[in-house]
């Protein structure tokens, strides 16, 4: 049964989300997850967009609504998938988080989602043909599926607690996700139709942000454990799970590189947090930044030979990109505005991410060399249509 969800009611669950969503592949301001996600926040009397850094204190991005949040690629790179707040009125019906796409160029703005209440954090099938996003549609944060115009909307979950999807296997068949039916935050594996479900982790303590190597071997994973998280990785039937980052500070947001052996994370274990990059085949750690303030949200390039990630060194949230090996970087934006939750298309020509400038945050591209700043989405300029209206 469908109901209007409250509005102070919205807020404390995409809080929840959030924060067990701990990851960004999808970033910092509420992108798939991989990487330290967003929540919006009522703490102050008006609404707030807030993410967590990898020392888990909230810090303020914008103070302004409606916004454009988490891009995340189609497997072709022809388009880009997000989930928004256009509307933000407490007395409109239709203000609520919901699911849009684009072409790779901004145009053809659809929206595919318009529930009264909350849909969020899609993640594309491997061939494209659908995307999967969690939903609060039926009273309770569900997994769903759909097809790419928005119809053929099917629950792949029904059990008390949370349910977030993180991603496919690569070949299309399974989905991670993460669920606190136990009571903490274990991760947990279902076919792509919802089917066969199977429990990867337990005990008494969280994990969280599984991804599948791109061979679809092993699975890379936080876990908690002490006070402490650190980057684990499983068989990819969650046997043989192993701790890689044995350290007394938090080592969080692991991610593959292409060749299924080597993980980016970041780590508390120097001055500030830093990127680092980890070689699984023969145990070797490189730090990738050094600079005296936080370095996060790494992403890795296509071809595994660059990572693009987000610095305050400028006393300010700035788009980088380095090589694997922490030669090369290179600041890609200047604004003033916070950026977040940077994701390489397919091809590897350039990044998508968010950015707060102008009195909204908007979806940009930029290409690897800095050059080619596109701004994707803008309200006051933009047409969308409504793939509910016109089915």
């Amino acid at each position: 049964m469908n109901r209007r969800r409250s509005a102070l009611g919205l807020v404390l669950v995409l809080s929840l989300v959030a924060m067990v969503l701990g990851m960004g592949a999808c970033g910092d301001d509420g992108s798939s997850p991989s990487g330290r996600m967003a929540f919006i926040s009522r703490k102050s009397g008006d609404y707030t967009i807030r993410t967590q850094y990898e020392d888990r204190k909230p810090l303020d991005l914008s103070s302004v609504l409606p916004w454009d949040s988490g891009p995340v690629w189609s497997p072709d790179g022809s388009r880009i998938a997000f989930y928004s707040d256009r509307v933000f009125n407490l007395t409109n019906a239709d203000d609520n988080v919901d699911i849009y796409v684009m072409q790779a160029d901004g145009s053809g703005l659809t929206r595919l989602t318009g529930d009264e209440s909350a849909d969020a954090f899609p993640v594309w099938s491997p061939d494209g043909s659908r995307l999967t996003f969690y939903s609060q549609r039926d009273g309770n944060g569900e997994i769903y599926t759909m097809a790419l115009d928005g119809s053929d909307i099917k629950r792949l979950t029904d059990r008390p607690g949370v349910d977030i999807p993180y991603s496919f296997s690569p070949d299309g068949t399974r989905i991670l996700f993460g669920t606190n039916r136990n009571g903490n935050f274990d991760i947990y594996a279902m076919d792509a139709d919802g089917g066969n479900e199977k429990q990867m982790t337990s005990g008494d303590e969280d994990e969280f942000s599984p991804s599948w190597s791109p061979d679809g071997r092993r699975i890379a994973y936080e876990a908690e454990r002490s006070g402490e998280f650190d980057v684990w990785v499983m068989q990819a039937d969650g046997s043989s799970p192993v701790n890689l980052t044995v350290r007394p500070l938090n080592d969080t947001t692991a991610s593959w590189a292409s060749d299924s052996n080597r993980l980016t994370f970041v780590s508390a274990r120097a001055a500030s947090a830093e990127i680092f990059v980890l070689d699984t085949a023969y145990s070797e750690l490189i730090q990738v930044t050094d600079a005296a303030r936080q370095d996060k949200s790494p992403t890795w390039s296509p071809d595994g030979t660059r990572i693009a990630f987000v610095s305050r060194r400028d006393l300010n949230n700035e788009l980088y990109v380095a090589n694997a090996d922490g030669t090369g970087q290179r600041r890609l934006t200047t604004d003033s505005g916070a950026e977040a939750s940077p994701a390489w298309a397919p091809g590897g020509s350039t990044i998508a991410f968010s950015s707060f400038r102008n009195g909204r945050r908007d979806i940009y591209l930029v290409s690897p060399d800095g050059t080619s700043l596109v701004r994707l989405t803008n309200d006051e300029n933009e047409s969308q249509t409504s793939a509910l209206e016109t089915r």
